[in-house]
């Protein structure tokens, strides 16, 4: 059970390339990105992170590769994790060329500062022989200078042509296997970018606001700049950048594909902000849960409401619900039903077991229909 959207999205049409195993554009479910902060030569410390943002739920996960020491450690990272990773790079075209050979399922070039036209198609030719794809990662800080000097400055128009610009560059060489991206830290800008060049080309985009900020003012900016593209349909793989753990990114890029109801992975809370006639404390009740369920990776909505008021209609649009009672006694509602009471020093505890419980009958239900689909096709 869970809300049923009053809007559908839809979503602009795009080619659609393949970033190791991950499909991305046309009808592939919008992709989550993260970052690694660890040194890249540390590979052990990497491919913990990179873990770690595994379960989280990220799809691709992005590896800076500056140094030969980086590149030589990409052997190791790549094979040891279940993601695909893409290599980034920044002024030294042969990292990408090295990465390429070490099995990163994407190049991510600036081609501000990757350099000549000759060195770019090295870059294809490493991307082409090693079946990797590639990122043209055009940002607002190192636009090229002929395009300064054109506009004077950054602005949609500047990032927009370089972006189409490189593009050319790639397809003369017959290389279509790419996505696009045009960042900037301010919203308006990115946004206007990525509106324009959505309309100017079909190639796939991955969208972000790029150094947004810490985790609170991060998210809010991110939220409202990817948001307004989600919303618009615009957007195939997305990253939110934040002064934070790369694992923090990941639930955030999930909680907003979540809200707009592109994509459902693990539990949705809808709890209230709580008030004078709240029957348990709400705020810490829904801490306490968001922690303890942060593992299940099967969709299921949860309501926490502390009182009545609002209570019971959640409950109805929910798989598991709890409503705030009298006397430190709540109810618990299941598919939109009372079911029964709980005392308060048993709450957390109990909601956890009852959503842990659906979570597991909804993993056996999907491994019997995957089974039964797989002896279809074997008759």
């Amino acid at each position: 059970m869970s809300y049923r959207p009053y809007q559908q999205i839809l979503r602009r049409r795009s080619r659609q390339i393949r970033v190791g195993k991950v499909l991305v554009g046309g009808d592939a479910p919008i992709s989550v990105q993260t970052m690694t902060n660890t040194p890249t030569e540390d590979a052990k410390a990497t491919i913990d992170q990179i873990r770690r943002c595994e379960l989280a739920g990220v799809d691709i996960v992005r590896v800076s590769v500056p140094t030969e020491e980086s590149t030589a450690a990409l052997h190791e990272i790549v094979r040891e994790v279940n993601v695909p990773v893409v290599a980034d790079v920044h002024f030294h075209y042969r990292r990408a060329i090295e990465a390429a050979e070490a099995g990163a399922a994407c190049l991510r070039i600036n081609p501000g500062n990757i350099g000549s036209k000759e060195r770019v198609k090295e870059v294809v030719k490493a991307a082409r022989d090693h079946d990797c794809a590639i990122r043209i990662g055009v940002n607002a800080g190192s636009l090229e200078k002929h395009l300064l000097e054109k506009y004077g400055e950054p602005n949609p128009e500047a990032l927009v042509e370089s972006a189409l610009w490189h593009a050319a560059h790639l397809l003369d060489e017959g290389f279509d296997r790419f996505k696009i991206s045009v960042k900037a830290s301010d919203v308006f800008l990115a946004v206007a970018a990525y509106q324009q060049l959505a309309e100017q080309c079909d190639h796939p985009l991955h969208i972000g606001i790029t150094e947004a900020g810490g985790k609170r003012a991060g998210t809010v900016k991110s939220a409202i700049g990817l948001g307004s593209l989600l919303w618009a349909g615009i957007g195939d793989t997305l990253r939110v950048s934040l002064s934070a753990e790369p694992e923090e990114e990941v639930a955030v890029g999930w909680e907003m594909l979540k809200s707009l109801h592109l994509r459902h992975r693990g539990v949705k809370v809808i709890s209230c902000p709580s008030c004078a006639r709240q029957g348990f404390d709400v705020i810490r009740t829904v801490e306490k849960l968001e922690e303890r369920l942060a593992h299940i990776s099967e969709p299921i909505s949860l309501s926490i409401i502390g009182c009545v008021v609002n209570g019971p209609g959640e409950a109805l649009m929910t798989d598991i619900g709890l409503t705030g009672g009298g006397a430190g006694t709540h109810m618990v509602y299941g598919m939109g039903k009372q079911s029964h009471t709980v005392k308060t020093e048993e709450m957390v505890e109990h909601i956890v077991d009852l959503v842990e419980a659906k979570a597991a009958q909804m993993k056996a239900a999907k491994a019997a229909d995957a089974a039964a689909a797989a002896k279809q096709a074997a008759e």
